[in-house]
């Protein structure tokens, strides 16, 4: 039997950003709930997973071995730049036709964004002006934590969850003197940090001190520092990130395990895509590309290890140590929401004669993304409800660069399906079942 705490009550749903991924999200879970569509992609709704063994074997879906919110109980809310609401950007970003938004319209225009918390050079491109006037990045956190308060109490709701969905930060370098402790993050904060405090660290800050958990859908820095795990501990918060993991990165992360235990070599991997939705907008700035690909790049890495198989992955590049890894993005309008990856597998095989692989995934980046923020808003909440707090590695399956305690050099697990068995042994364990799978 599962002990966990039951999900009574309304659960809120705080997204920063109500662009093409949150407004996807929102319109596919309000036309779910009234039956016009359904949650295609989503493994909280559809996978099963199997508990027990021998005779007592039995394949449950998730709400049925857990106590996850139901769809109806969830109540959303937002804050971004642009004053838009949910309806208008919906229509804007041009991902869902308008027959499959119309429906939910009026649920959707009440879904009105409060000022956002933002740092015109953390986000050169980005042009809105339902901007919040915040003279330090502490009175960033009070008005966030305002934001949170009040929409408990307009709203009703009894737990808020807060996802990051909105655009790719600069990259901000872990910086010791200022990530390391709560102490010092909190201090840097009220001296106005402005180079080592991302608005999107104000907002996680504000989350967890108000009882929420954060999930972190870019490759922000955001609650990837020791002293967010220091609050999470304080405030017994989950935390989960960073960036969802849509499209290329799925693929690497499905495919790299077939190249692995084939036990065949690997010369190069080169990967490129084309989108030209805001997210693309913003990441054809190179300081904030350089955010997103230290996320991209660390997925291969930790599945096709030179020192583990020098023969087979310890060559390829000029050091002659390692397979030749590269990662582009390219900006290109036309295409809107719909992005394009290709990927360019140098392999090689017995006695080293070489092969090549081909990629081409036409994909829809929010199509993609918005099962994910559903998954990763019901797990975070029934985590808390759990009482497990700090990095969720169990949430790793959904996200492109998964949280890990790297100041003990741990190394992330990317290997797509020894993630599924993280995700699986958890649900099991939180619904009193043994964790009965291994990672080998």
């Amino acid at each position: 039997m599962s002990n966990v705490k039951k999900a009574e009550g309304k659960l809120g749903v705080l997204v920063v950003g109500l662009g093409a991924v949150s407004s996807t999200f929102m319109t596919g879970v309000l036309m779910t709930r009234k039956g016009l569509a359904k949650p295609v992609g989503s493994m909280t709704q559809y996978d099963r997973i199997r508990v027990g063994e021998g005779a007592d074997k039995k394949y449950l879906k998730y709400n049925e071995i857990v106590p996850l919110a139901d769809l109806n109980d969830i109540v959303f809310g937002a804050w971004d730049v642009y004053p838009q609401n949910a309806y208008e950007s919906a229509i804007n970003c041009e991902v869902l036709k308008e027959k499959d938004i119309n429906p939910v319209k009026d649920e959707l225009e009440k879904i009105v964004p409060m000022k956002a918390a933002f740092d015109k050079n953390y986000a050169k491109r980005l042009e809105g002006n339902n901007v919040k006037d915040c003279k330090t990045r502490w009175e960033m956190v009070e008005q966030l934590r305002e934001d949170i308060r009040n929409f408990k109490k307009e709203t009703g709701v009894d737990r808020v969850v807060v996802l990051w969905a909105a655009s790719t930060e600069v990259y901000v370098p872990v910086n010791e003197k200022v990530h390391n402790t709560l102490a010092d993050l909190e201090a840097a904060m009220k001296a106005d940090d402005r180079e080592n405090i991302a608005p999107s660290m104000c907002y996680a800050y504000a989350a967890l001190t108000e009882g929420a958990p954060f999930i972190m859908g870019a490759p922000n820095t955001t609650v990837d520092i020791p002293a967010m795990w220091e609050l999470a501990e304080k405030t017994k918060m989950p935390i989960a990130g960073k960036d969802f993991k849509t499209g290329q990165t799925l693929v690497k992360s499905g495919f790299a395990p077939i190249i692995g235990t084939r036990c065949l070599g690997l010369n190069g991997w080169f990967s490129t895509n084309i989108l030209g939705n805001r997210d693309g907008l913003v990441l054809d700035e190179p300081a904030n590309f350089r955010t997103k690909e230290v996320s991209k790049l660390s997925t291969l890495e930790s599945i096709l290890v030179p020192e583990e198989q020098p023969d087979l992955y310890g060559h390829g590049n000029d050091e002659d140590t390692q397979y030749y890894h590269k990662v582009r993005i390219n900006y290109y309008p036309p295409r809107n929401d719909n992005k394009e990856g290709w990927d360019n597998i140098d392999i090689f095989g017995w006695m080293g004669y070489p092969m090549q692989i081909k990629i081409n995934f036409l994909c829809r980046d929010s199509i993609l993304a918005a099962p994910l923020c559903l998954d990763l808003v019901l797990l975070s909440d029934l985590a808390a409800r759990d009482g497990r707090y700090g990095i969720q590695r169990f949430l790793s399956f959904f996200l492109k660069s998964p949280m890990h305690d790297y100041t003990k050099n741990e190394v992330p697990v990317n290997h797509l399906f020894q993630q599924y068995t993280m995700l699986k042994n958890a649900i099991r364990e939180m619904g009193g079942y043994p964790a009965d799978e291994a990672i080998d």
